[in-house]
């Protein structure tokens, strides 16, 4: 439900607003599936009028990207918590753990295709490749991951190998496949 604006700034209630639809249309496909989902019933589920929603939102798909976008942030804020929480010479391992996991618990929730297609997806990624690359180069100065192969080219092989872990069947499966693909940027003795 939307909150009241009692004790808030205008900017903290058109936040609150925004927050309370994307939640509510996250419920609504997760329930129903993407296509069954409308600005109608979206206002129904938030409690307000569909005027007011078309203020913040001009269709359904404007909703479930911001959502999506909302989500991603969430999940590059975790992986920064991961590795921020976690020393040194575990960091690489932690992070990549983590995604793997993020990825394989995500996987067919939404219609990722439409998703896929915002400019949000692409900041992302190439986020997330810096992110990894940093680690890689820090991994590869502490002697634990191979430095014959750039740090980048090494992060684009990690991330890459574990977008497999979208089609796997167990959390077990996907420990494996972190497995693997450490094996690979660690360096040959």
């Amino acid at each position: 439900m939307v909150p009241k604006l009692w004790n808030e700034t205008i900017e903290e209630h058109r936040k609150a607003v925004r927050e309370a639809v994307m939640d509510a249309t996250a419920a609504l496909v997760a329930h129903h599936g993407l296509a069954a989902v409308t600005m109608s019933r979206i206002a129904e589920d938030t409690g307000i009028g569909r005027a007011t929603l078309y203020k913040y939102f001009p269709d359904v798909q404007a909703i479930v990207l911001a959502w999506h976008e909302r989500q991603i942030l969430s999940h590059l804020g975790y992986l920064a918590e991961v590795r921020d929480r976690t020393g040194a010479g575990a960091r690489l391992a932690a992070v990549l753990e983590a995604y793997a996991l993020i990825l394989h618990e995500h996987e067919g929730t939404v219609d990722t295709a439409t998703l896929h297609r915002g400019e949000h997806v692409g900041r992302a990624q190439h986020q997330l490749a810096n992110f990894v690359t940093d680690l890689i180069a820090e991994g590869a100065h502490a002697g634990e991951v191979r430095d014959d192969i750039a740090a980048d080219e090494l992060a684009r092989y990690c991330l890459h190998a574990l977008t497999a872990a979208t089609g796997f069947p167990t959390r077990e499966a996907v420990h494996r496949l972190v497995q693997v693909t450490l094996d690979g940027v660690r360096p040959t003795r």
